[in-house]
Parts: C-alpha cells; structure tokens; sequence
C-alpha cells in the first residue's frame, strides 16, 4: 500500500532533521502533531539539496543537483517519487498549495552556491536570501496557517523576515568555515580577513531589525504552531546575542555553539512565556 511508503518517506525526513540540526528538531518537537510530520519533509527536502552543495565534494555536484531537480519536479508531477525524502516533500507542497516558485527560486539559490564566487555582491546576496531562507519560511507558513489565505498574505513579511534572521545567524556562526572550506563568504561588502567590530555591528543590526519584524508575526501564529516558532526564534536569538559579545577575531576562527543546557534552559523559560501568554 502506498500509505506504508508514504509513512516510511515522513519517517525518512523526521530522521534527516534529527540527524542534521537537533535545535531544529527540537523546535520541530514542539509543533503540533497536526503539522509537525509536514515541517520535517520541508526540512528534508531543503537540508539534502543543501548538502548536494555543501557536502559532497568527491562528487560531480552539478550532476548531483542536476539529478535532484529533475526527480523533484518529477515527484511534484507524478505526485510519487522513489526517493522517500523527495516523496514526503511532494505530499506535502500538494497539501498545502506550496506555489511552485518558492521551491524554482530555493533550487536557484542552490545553484548560485555550486558557482566559485568569494563574495556575493549586494543584489545576488538579496536573491540568495530570498531563495535560501526566506521561500523555506513561506513554505513553513503554508502549513502553519492550514490554508488560511488571508493569514498567510497577512504574516508573508515576518515569515520572510524570521528565514531571513535564522540564515544570516547561520552566515555570522559560519564565516571561518564558508571562507575556508567552500570558498564563500556571504555578506556583501565584508572581508573575512579585515572584519572588524564596526563590520561585525553593521551585520548583527541588520539580523536584530530581521528578527523584531519575525517576532510581530509569531505572536499572531495560529496556537498549533506558535511555540515552536517561538522556541526557534529564542534559540538563534540566543546564539545571535553569543556572537554579539564575542570579539570579531574569535567569529573568525572559532564556531560560536549554544550547548545543549543552554538549549533546555531555553525550552524551559519559553515554555513559561508560552504558558504565561507572553508570547
């Protein structure tokens, strides 16, 4: 029966999250289960295309992503697809009337990662925003709000703005590791080697503005997906505050980590506010 395959294809992007990011897995715990299986095929579909060009540098990536893309739109066609990651996602974008441009400019930013450019300038770093985080928190959207047209145009902006925060967090968490191993540094205008605390300042205001135009929309989430979008957004606000107060030549050479106390300690308080209705 299809309905095993496709329980085994949701079992499949349940472990990739947990196996790739256990702070989005847990943000994802705390969703209801009426949604939670829909946010892990998101996750699963954009975390493997990620890896395609972050990861397999033994391999013909071109061909990888290639591949990937053609099986994707495949699936989104056929409504099936033999890869479980890639048949979880489809049921999913059906689900929910995911529009078929946010996933074309997600497989677009992606590709703009396989190019060997050091430094984005300031309209490819927009793009690749847009398609690497943003379109991910409309899709998430898309199943927060249940099909709830007028709440989704309503919160389109802070979810943009909340992909947004969380990407860029990532960027400033990553510098040494995008410059040195794939030859990447993302935002406009910042050289890794000369960054500095005026530099470091401008990205962490710009991230903070991000993060406040999110937060206007989480309170106004439906109940089923509120708490877990808030305990995400206190977990990279809480790693963002981290690379505030570290020096801009440690950011250079060290990977900024909220430890695992640090993330219970989170979950606890934002369960308080939640249940406190604070947030």
């Amino acid at each position: 029966m299809k309905a095993i395959f496709d329980k085994v294809s949701i079992d499949c992007s349940k472990l990739v999250t947990e196996h790739y990011s256990t702070s989005f897995s847990l943000a994802t715990k705390m969703l209801d289960s009426s949604i939670r299986g829909d946010i892990y095929n998101i996750y699963g579909f954009v975390r493997f295309a990620d890896e395609i060009v972050d990861s397999f540098h033994d391999y013909d990536k071109l061909h990888l992503l290639n591949k990937f893309e053609e099986d994707l739109m495949l699936s989104i066609d056929q409504k099936i697809s033999l890869n479980p990651i890639l048949n979880s996602f489809q049921h999913t974008y059906h689900k929910y009337n995911i529009p078929l441009h946010l996933v074309q400019s997600f497989m677009s930013s992606m590709r703009m990662d396989l190019e060997k450019k050091v430094q984005l300038s300031d309209m490819e770093y927009q793009k690749y925003i847009y398609g690497s985080a943003d379109v991910v928190g409309l899709m998430c959207l898309k199943v927060f709000v249940k099909g709830d047209i007028q709440l989704y145009e309503t919160l389109k902006p802070s979810a943009m703005a909340l992909g947004s925060a969380f990407q860029k967090v990532n960027f400033l968490r990553d510098l040494k590791t995008d410059y040195e191993d794939l030859n990447r540094t993302y935002f406009p205008n910042t050289n890794l080697n000369r960054l500095n605390e005026e530099a470091k300042s401008k990205i962490v205001n710009e991230i903070r503005a991000d993060f406040a135009l999110g937060y206007s929309g989480i309170i106004k989430l439906p109940k089923e997906a509120k708490f877990g979008v808030y305990t995400a957004y206190k977990y990279y606000y809480k790693l963002l505050l981290k690379l505030q107060r570290t020096p801009s030549s440690e950011i250079k050479n060290t990977r900024i980590r909220v430890s695992n106390l640090q993330k219970l300690r989170l979950l606890v308080k934002s369960y308080i506010n939640y249940k406190l209705k604070l947030v």
